[in-house]
């Protein structure tokens, strides 16, 4: 059967990608849902059947970004510079991916064609080209925008005109200089890092030489990525004067907040593979930032709201596609984990074994009633003198127990970490099932990238100041604790499903999964969270301070920890989750991840 022409299409587009990156082993799909790429796999935009010039434009241009990336862009050396930052870290992230395109478009007329169509398909979606005042401009797109002019020459796309000229003034004020200097340093990552660093400072976005103007006051109650919309209202419509205060008081307040970081740990980890996403601070499905930002206390006025529940929902996994799908979607996960779940089923054994042993029955002997002792007749029968002896079981010290996974579905933990999230559960689910133990196994994220209909009823509102969360969760039930393991088997196989996984509101979901577990009459309930990353949800950050979720999170562990009858544990993927829970793991590699489930179960029954 010949090859059709999309197929035609992908084959000629993957040739293209390996030669642009310089590696024979880079592998192209395409996808329905967000383009991403994840090491040397690529999954770009899916043109229609006829193959319209405009799509297949666009798929060209997100491979060519892809592939650009792999050729000059060092993950390790980035990873290195990177402020910690939230907002510091998304403008970084765009200035290096501005630098990666521009060493592609100025050496070929035809990648500089592809780029220039993938970015019109980001900007439609991009928060910049809805802004109405400079406050609802992302730093991160400006600076990548006027990066990218600098750097090659072309305009930046007509949808974000307007939204760039609200901010280019203050931007251009502050750093003419370094977006000049930028260009020097093409070639050179490190050096070109370094330059970026610079701009950062004089735009006040990390500590550096100019010095901060705020009250010392300012930075506990306005220390978000942006200024609250009450203190700036009256000036939205006053120009370019208006716009240099608005962008000013951002920065500001963001000094707060990155002297609150330098007073906690060093340097956090950051994923690799986000980083190829983490720039586009406004592109639709994009990769969230994932800040992991040191421990601060909690301000006792601190009082986390939402703007309505209306769109949120708990959903089961099968009502999320049909019967067949997920039928595809489990045997595609067991296909993944062939290997990893042979190692992992020999750990769950280790667990059950350790559990039936706690479960023992054990007895009394020589009593004067209860059961006839049928070992200990031997004696009566040689000696009749001997009286009859009864043996009574003793009552079992193991309790009653159910288990809760609450496993993060954000877009960070797609690809492998997903997967062997979803088969660990499965597998430690059959196995506590086998010694008694209930288990349910929940998952959460977000309906929508960047706010959904929660966010367009405050836009129709008026934007209303300190509106709180601001998303539409998703709670996800793959299995029920009263659910017998086979009938939620291909539930599991749904966190394999593209487009699934989105933005993460973790204090949320941890008091609905502490809820559940609550509700249940077993004596004794542990809840276990497996995440890769602080909350992020970038519709509720940009209107509240940086730290507003996580406020939120700390707050639900403290109170769970300390007052709840729940026993909470944490394992983190590459996040120091030992900064919250107290009784925490954190792994570097997701292989890891089935082993330390089984030992921090296995450790939690051990404790007395």
């Amino acid at each position: 059967m010949a090859d059709s022409p999309l197929d035609r299409f992908r084959s000629v587009l993957t040739g293209a990608s390996r030669a642009i990156a310089h590696e024979p082993e880079v592998e192209l799909a395409f996808t329905a849902d967000a383009p991403a790429q994840s090491g040397k796999n690529m999954r770009v935009p899916m043109p229609a059947r006829s193959l319209p010039p405009e799509q297949v434009a666009e798929a060209r241009g997100f491979a060519d970004s892809f592939s650009l990336r792999l050729r000059h862009h060092d993950a390790a050396l980035h990873a290195k510079g990177a402020p910690p930052d939230t907002v510091a870290r998304a403008v970084f992230d765009a200035v290096e991916t501005a630098r990666i395109e521009a060493l592609g478009a100025k050496g070929m007329a035809g990648i500089a064609a592809n780029l220039g169509h993938a970015l019109d398909m980001r900007m439609r979606s991009d928060p910049i080209t809805r802004a109405r005042s400079a406050d609802e401009v992302p730093l991160s797109t400006a600076l990548q925008l006027l990066v990218r002019e600098r750097l090659t020459g072309q305009a930046p796309p007509e949808a974000a005109a307007a939204g760039l000229a609200l901010v280019r003034p203050w931007i251009e004020g502050k750093a003419s200089a370094d977006l000049d200097g930028l260009a020097l340093a093409l070639d050179d990552q490190s050096a070109f890092a370094k330059l970026a660093t610079k701009l950062l400072e004089d735009l006040e976005l990390v500590d550096g030489e100019a010095e901060p103007t705020e009250d010392p006051e300012a930075g506990e109650e306005g220390e978000g990525d942006e200024p609250e919309e009450g203190e700036q209202g009256d000036d939205e419509d006053e120009g370019s004067a208006g716009a240099d205060g608005e962008i000013q008081s951002r920065a500001e307040r963001q000094e707060g907040d990155d002297s609150d970081a330098e007073s906690g740990e060093s340097e956090e980890d950051y994923e690799a593979e986000g980083e190829s996403q983490a720039g586009d601070d406004g592109d639709e499905g994009m990769l969230p930032v994932r800040p992991n930002r040191p421990f601060s206390d909690l301000s006792p006025q601190f009082d986390y709201k939402v703007w309505t529940t209306r769109h949120d929902e708990v959903i089961e996994a099968g009502a999320l596609c049909d019967e067949d799908e997920l039928g595809r979607l489990r045997a595609y996960l067991d296909q993944q984990l062939v290997h990893l779940q042979g190692a992992v089923t020999k750990l769950a054994n280790r667990l059950q074994r350790r559990l039936m042993a706690q479960q023992s029955r054990s007895w009394d002997f020589d009593q004067e009633e209860g059961l006839l002792d049928a070992a200990r007749l031997a004696r009566v029968i040689v000696n009749p003198t001997h009286s009859l002896s009864y043996k009574i079981e003793k009552d079992t010290e193991f309790k009653d127990t159910v288990v809760t996974l609450l496993l993060d579905n954000s877009g960070s933990m797609r690809g492998r970490p997903i997967s062997i999230a979803a088969i660990s559960a499965d597998i430690l689910a059959r196995t506590l099932e086998r010694v008694g133990v209930k288990t349910e196994i929940l998952g959460f994220t977000t309906r929508a990238w960047k706010g959904g209909q929660a966010r367009e009823d405050w836009l129709a509102q008026g934007r209303p100041p300190h509106p709180g969360r601001l998303n539409d969760l998703r709670h996800i039930v793959y299995k029920r604790a009263d659910e017998p393991w086979r009938r939620a088997r291909k539930s599991l196989g749904l966190m394999m499903r593209e487009g699934l996984l989105k933005e993460n509101i973790d204090g949320e979901a941890l008091l609905w999964a502490h809820n559940r577990l609550i509700a249940r009459h077993e004596e004794r309930k542990i809840l276990m969270v497996i995440s890769d990353g602080a909350p992020v949800d970038d519709s509720t950050l940009s209107v509240n301070s940086g730290s507003y979720l996580e406020k939120h999170l700390r707050q639900v562990i403290a109170w769970i920890e300390n007052r709840s009858p729940v026993e909470l544990a944490a394992i983190g993927i590459g996040h120091d989750v030992t900064r919250y829970y107290q009784r925490a793991v954190t792994i570097m590699d997701a292989e890891q991840l089935g082993g330390t489930m089984v030992e921090q179960l296995a450790g939690l029954f051990d404790a007395p």
